[in-house]
């Protein structure tokens, strides 16, 4: 097992929402490059990068600030939020350098896409689940759905994701 810290980013700010409420919002930092400078140093491989500006607007927002953080970091990066269709993984894996990214809503909402995206991008892919009360939470845990996270996770078990 690997333990990934987690950089929550909005409005180009570390940040942590409490339970995914974005009107209850603690700032850790101004400067994410920095707080993702300080986890390499303390010999992290991994970064989770969670764009939760990007979560809430249905597509990438804080990517300028990811690049700064994928450049300068040392590390690998996984990203999720805001990931909804195609240009978006395309964005983030062939331009701004992340290693993997993290799909959810579409995961829920838009199967055969998620499926289509996946065998493109054999192990690269994560299928991420936020779940409230056992039941998964979509557009940045704004909505929250009638499937079961268990049962999502289970109907993608045959797809190479990372």
């Amino acid at each position: 097992m690997e333990i990934l810290p987690a950089i929550d980013l909005r409005d180009g700010k570390c940040v942590r929402l409490r339970q995914g409420d974005y009107a209850q919002e603690t700032i850790f930092g101004d400067d994410p490059t920095e707080m993702a400078r300080r986890w390499s140093s303390e010999g992290t491989r991994w970064l989770h990068l969670v764009d939760l500006d990007g979560a809430k607007a249905g597509r990438p927002v804080n990517h300028e600030v990811v690049r700064r953080i994928v450049r300068s970091s040392g590390v690998k990066c996984e990203l999720g939020g805001g990931i909804r269709d195609e240009a978006a993984i395309r964005l983030m894996l062939d331009d701004v350098g992340v290693e993997r990214v993290i799909i959810g809503t579409q995961a829920l909402k838009q199967p055969d896409w998620f499926r289509e995206m996946a065998q493109r991008w054999p192990g690269r892919l994560v299928l991420g689940i936020d779940a409230r009360d056992g039941m998964v939470a979509t557009e940045g845990w704004l909505d929250v759905s009638k499937t079961s996270a268990i049962e999502l996770a289970k109907s993608y078990t045959d797809l190479d994701l990372a």
